[in-house]
């Protein structure tokens, strides 16, 4: 084939799924037409999602049916779903029909079943059609040979009949069918158990036309509805890999700064502050969102405190961040401790920075992000492609890393986080003839030289201020390992 042929071909319209996330992980949704599987066992979600399916594209002026076999019936299923937030009880009966096709299936075999499918896309004339229970249509099935005969011919009637259909069935996820052959794509739904913690999840297995979005990708089920979050791995890896940008971004601390060839952060980079409690890893935080502005907006994300804390903690510093929030500079965003997913939250933390143009982010509590991980070996490339993604955005960011040792001289960062961000800062206690310091020490800073050593840490009500330089022999203990 040449390439103007190829290019006079039309290309096949997509389908919305209405669904957050499952167009991205689709390549740009559903094809128009397409007939499809959606597996999982009981309790996955399929049920939510195709119904959500038909919502969106009734809401966006289309019509759908949707077909029972052997399922709950279609007064519980509405009871049901009339609890989340995208149910509409004026679709039906005219742009949306719940029809059971049980019974011409019982008497008539596939060949019954068939009648009633072309005639609802025909009389109907319906953009989605669900098939609920195809593991029942299976069963009613002489051979695998009738079986494939049947999804040729729906797939027949539904280019027809402009109509995309989904086949929604429960059998099991680890054995080949037929039927998989034949369809368009095969999108396989999970509930797993992590230990004491269970996580949905989806997964494109096959999806003829388009690059869909290998592996497993995070699916939450609330009163919206469902949501899906696609690996930011996945969702990122054709995102080059950004270069800092020239020039430094005052970290809110001037004699820090000064510590500093370049006068202050390089622009674009992560930094990861690391140390015990009460180190002064929080108001370090606090003093560089400070710093924020109209035209450098600032956001915190919190793991362990919420907004009315930092807010009384920025208080006591003198720092204006109430000031700030209220002219719109500055916003503080609390991810409470919970089973949200990990990437729940960077799709969270991203949408937030692109909603305000976020350009000073400060992450306070990076072990929330590891407490969120089902797979911790996930946790390098995560942590790489968030902070890749974030210099692409343009974003200055401050996280904070908690160790258990309330002494220590010793760094160590798990997960590999010290060979991912741009530079690392190590705070700690030192205890010299019966006296507690802070020290700070600069232990990388990538694109400007900076002042090594120790440096005595002063915390007043005016915030953190360097001290000097720590010159005696004190006594620490050589343990450090991060919280977990």
């Amino acid at each position: 084939m040449t390439d103007s042929t190829a290019d006079s071909i039309p290309q096949i319209e997509r389908l919305s799924s209405a669904i957050p996330g499952l167009d991205l992980i689709l390549g740009g949704g559903f094809f128009r037409s397409g007939v499809y599987i959606v597996q999982g066992l009981p309790g996955c979600g399929k049920t939510i999602l195709a119904n959500q399916i038909c919502y969106g594209h009734v809401k966006r002026g289309g019509a759908a049916v949707y077909v029972t076999l052997l399922a709950e019936s279609h007064s519980r299923m509405i009871q049901h779903l009339s609890s989340l937030s995208f149910f509409d009880t004026g679709a039906f009966p005219d742009r949306l029909a719940y029809i059971s096709a049980f019974h011409d299936l019982e008497s008539g075999g596939l060949k019954g079943l068939m009648t009633v499918l072309r005639r609802e896309m025909r009389t109907r004339k319906v953009g989605v059609l669900v098939l609920d229970g195809l593991v029942a249509a299976s069963e009613a099935s002489p051979t695998d040979l009738d079986l494939k005969k049947f999804i040729h011919e729906l797939q027949s009637i539904a280019v027809l009949q402009d109509c995309t259909v989904l086949l929604l069935t429960s059998g099991s996820v680890h054995r080949m069918h037929a039927e998989h052959t034949m369809v368009d794509g095969l999108i396989e739904l999970e509930d797993r158990l992590f230990d004491a913690r269970a996580e949905r999840s989806i997964q494109v297995r096959k999806f003829r036309g388009a690059g869909a979005m290998r592996g497993k990708h995070g699916l939450r089920i609330d009163n919206d509805g469902i949501s899906v979050f696609p690996r930011i791995e996945a969702l990122y890896q054709s995102t080059t890999s950004a270069t800092m940008a020239p020039g430094a971004t005052p970290s809110g601390v001037p004699s820090f700064d000064a510590l500093l060839e370049s006068g202050g952060i390089p622009l674009h980079s992560s930094t990861v502050v690391i140390g015990s409690t009460g180190t002064g890893k929080t108001t370090l935080g606090l003093q560089f969102l400070n710093a924020s502005s109209d035209a450098e907006p600032g956001l915190h994300l919190s793991f362990f405190e919420g907004p009315d804390r930092v807010r009384t903690k920025a208080r006591s510093l003198g720092l204006q961040i109430d000031a700030l929030e209220q002219s719109g500079a500055v916003e503080l965003l609390w991810q409470a401790p919970g089973e949200a997913m990990l990437d729940e939250i960077a799709d969270r933390l991203l949408g937030a920075v692109h909603r305000r143009g976020v350009r000073r982010l400060v992450i306070d509590g990076l072990a929330g992000f590891a407490e969120s991980a089902v797979y911790p070996e996930r946790l390098n490339k995560f942590f790489s492609c968030l902070a890749n993604e974030l210099r692409n955005r343009h974003v200055t960011v401050l996280m904070m890393l908690e160790t258990r040792d309330v002494v220590s001289s010793v760094v160590s960062t798990p997960w590999g986080v010290s060979g991912i961000v741009d530079n690392l800062v190590f705070l700690r206690f030192v205890h010299d003839e019966g006296m507690v310091e802070r020290l700070l020490t600069i232990i990388k800073m990538r694109d400007t030289d900076y002042h090594a050593g120790l440096h005595r840490i002063r915390i007043d009500s005016h915030g953190m201020h360097i001290a000097g330089t720590y010159r005696a022999d004190g006594d620490v203990i050589p343990s450090a390992a991060p919280a977990s």
